[in-house]
């Protein structure tokens, strides 16, 4: 299974018992799997839920409302792969012949956790897997689609032949033997293109192909073209497939009785013709050969792709007569500035590029900049005109982590995009070993800024006002974190830094720091004769032991702070899968008079079961509800259903992130105890809201 962390399983439980449908959510989620669960309440709804983003279907067997011949239809009608897990309390032959009927993946065996986390871990692995597949033929597709492009415009004379016949040729192997076009050789044995003492060797060579013996790299013989004209050749062999079928692809080349006139000649065709330099065909040969040799040995190569500034200003200046002129006046000044062992080519009309291998980080960021220098300090003679001309360069570090001659270009020509961006004679070179070293470094800076925090006095609470919308006395707020920021006294929120406090194990100080912080305020408060209760976020890092909760009770104690003007937060998603442990962290802190609530609620399998289980003072509705309240009928049922039932358990109600009059209007009437939001103040380092 997927072991990142932002993995989540989305799951559609089809199942008429809610505490069942909670069984396998907890399951999984207290084995360390986030779930992001949805439960149809009638047929009607199960269209549009497997229409969203799904990845697993479990439905009971004997499901009445909806059923599972009802999930399995909405799944067959939506067109998508998405697994269909049954739920049964015994298996036997039948039941294993109607799933296999139905075109069930899996069956699940009802309140045996082990067994539901093994079985839905290996459904979703397999479509993980399933995805992949297909993400990766897609991409097969277009590399063969790229590759028919590349062998269509090749000057090398390029064939497929299958058990002897031409199944495809290009159009230079079609001229050099003189056809005219495909259909002239469609369907013709190769050995009719072989001269007649060659043909029983090469019959030989094609049966040994046939049964699947390796071919030769390179084989030596007499060719036929159409006119009878014999000339000796070259065949190089490559195995292949072509639309999906094992082939042989055949590279035949004329060979020259002069073998420095065929040397001449075979340069001249990997040359550009203006420049001298190589050509992009030739160019890429090279760089796939350094790439795949990376992926395979751990070797580094560097890539440059180099582009003249302005350089349509420049040919407006000089004539477009005089352009050749100019680019090889710029491939002069490339090649003069580069290693004999550098590789460089004309990559484009005005672009070139640069291949040096074997060249590490530091050495590939040197020779850029050479090659940047190089331009910015000279003049072009060109024709009567002199000028002189800048070049925007990108570049690649090649490895391990960056081993696709795609990826290498793509990320290359962004950095010549980028630098041409900001004006150009600049160098932007993309490494990945150095991303992965900046982002170690980034995440070890922010942990020693965490951990200097928590032992000094990093931290800084703000506090929103709570207002009671039935004039409650007395004033309440809401403590939010925030991290000093630095010299200029900038604040960073707190989704900035928790999530690298979670990884590293140290949220459990930051909730000790929050909460002794608290106390000391509200006993503050108490000095300046102000009737202050505070609401608190914990996090579930402090609910792994009774630390935090003991901790609290002795700075209680130590400050004389009544218990009840401290309200301790606790996430709706995290209390249902460490719900005994949230019981007991309330349980001991109610002790002390404390009480504790839920915020984000509203969002979970069953909100109400758990406030029943959980016996919560407060809950704060999730933010999700309120937004645009005022047009969404929907949210107002819901918001009343929450006060109703919270009323109902005696626990108080928030409604947070009130943002505007008309949320507001509804507010007042909907039962809610309590309104928090920026309509109405926002958060700031002192509590001077007037509650009158």
């Amino acid at each position: 299974m997927r072991a990142k962390q932002d993995s989540v399983l989305r799951l559609l439980i089809v199942d008429d018992s809610v505490e069942a449908a909670e069984a396998i959510v907890s399951g999984l989620r207290n084995a360390g799997i986030a779930v992001r669960v949805s439960r149809p309440e009638n047929e009607e709804a199960l269209p549009a839920l497997v229409g969203g983003a799904l990845d697993i279907v479990i439905a009971a067997k004997d499901a009445k409302q909806p059923t599972m011949a009802a999930a399995m239809q909405a799944i067959d009608a939506s067109g998508k792969d998405i697994p269909l897990l049954m739920v049964v309390d015994t298996v036997d032959d039948n039941i294993l012949l109607q799933a296999s009927e139905r075109g069930v993946r899996g069956l699940i065996l009802r309140g045996r956790t082990p067994h539901v986390l093994a079985t839905v871990r290996a459904e979703w692995e397999d479509l993980e897997a399933r995805r992949a597949q297909r993400l990766l033929e897609a991409q097969v597709r277009e590399t063969e689609r790229r590759c028919d492009a590349l062998i269509d415009s090749s000057r090398e004379p390029i064939a497929y032949v299958h058990e002897g016949m031409h199944i495809r040729a290009n159009q230079a192997y079609l001229e050099m033997f003189g056809f005219d076009s495909f259909e002239d050789i469609e369907g013709m044995s190769l050995l009719d293109l072989v001269a007649p003492s060659h043909v029983a060797n090469f019959k030989t060579l094609l049966k040994g192909l046939s049964k699947g013996d390796a071919p030769p790299p390179r084989y030596e013989l007499e060719a036929l073209d159409q006119e009878g004209n014999r000339f000796p050749a070259t065949m190089e062999f490559t195995s292949a497939f072509y639309e999906g079928e094992a082939c042989i692809q055949i590279v035949f080349r004329r060979q020259e009785s002069d073998p420095e006139l065929a040397r001449e000649v075979e340069e001249l065709r990997q040359r550009d013709q203006v420049t001298g330099l190589l050509n992009r065909q030739t160019f890429l040969q090279q760089l796939e050969s350094a790439v795949g040799g990376t992926a395979q040995s751990g070797a580094h190569h560097g890539l440059l792709l180099i582009e003249p500034d302005h350089f349509v200003k420049l040919l407006q200046e000089i004539g477009l007569d005089a352009a050749d002129d100019l680019i090889a006046g710029l491939a002069g000044r490339l090649r003069s500035a580069l290693a004999p062992e550098d590789v460089a080519a004309r990559f484009g009309e005005h672009q070139f590029a640069v291949l040096s291998k074997n060249s590490e980080h530091v050495a590939t960021v040197a020779l850029a900049e050479r090659l940047r220098a190089a331009f910015e300090g000279h003049v072009f003679e060109v024709g009567d005109r002199s000028l002189s001309a800048t070049v925007s360069i990108g570049g690649v570090q090649i490895g391990e982590k960056i081993a696709s001659v795609t990826q290498v270009l793509a990320k290359a020509s962004q950095g010549v995009q980028s630098s041409v961006g900001v004006g150009g004679n600049r160098v932007e070179l993309f490494d990945p070993g150095a991303v992965d070293r900046a982002e170690e470094e980034r995440v070890r800076a922010w942990v020693e800024r965490i951990r200097a925090a928590v032992d000094g006095d990093g931290f800084v609470l703000h506090y929103q006002p709570v207002i009671s919308l039935h004039g409650e006395p007395g004033e309440t707020y809401e403590a939010l974190l925030r991290l000093r920021g630095g010299s200029e006294g900038e604040l960073v929120a707190p989704q900035m830094f928790l999530p690298v406090a979670e990884e590293h194990g140290l949220l459990w100080e930051i909730d000790r720091w929050v909460a002794g912080r608290a106390i000391q305020v509200v006993a503050e408060r108490a000095r300046q004769r102000k009737d202050t209760t505070l609401l608190v976020k914990i996090t579930q890092a402090s609910l792994a032991d009774d630390t935090l909760a003991k901790f609290i009770g002795e700075q209680l104690a130590a400050h004389k702070v009544p218990g009840e003007k401290l309200v301790f937060q606790l996430p709706e998603s995290k209390v249902f899968t460490h719900l005994k442990q949230a019981q007991a962290f309330r349980t001991t802190v109610k002790q002390f008079g404390c009480r504790v609530g839920l915020e984000q609620f509203g969002t979970g399998l069953n909100s109400f079961q758990l406030m029943q289980h959980f016996e919560p003072a407060l809950v704060k509705i999730d933010r999700a509800f309120i937004q645009e309240l005022a047009q969404n009928p929907d949210n107002q049922a819901k918001i009343k259903e929450f006060s109703a039932r919270a009323s109902e358990q005696g626990a108080k109600t928030i409604a947070e992130f009130v943002q505007d009059a008309g949320s507001m209007t509804f507010l007042f009437s909907s039962g809610v105890d309590y309104v928090q939001g920026h309509f109405l103040a926002a958060a700031g380092p002192d509590m001077d809201y007037d509650f009158q």
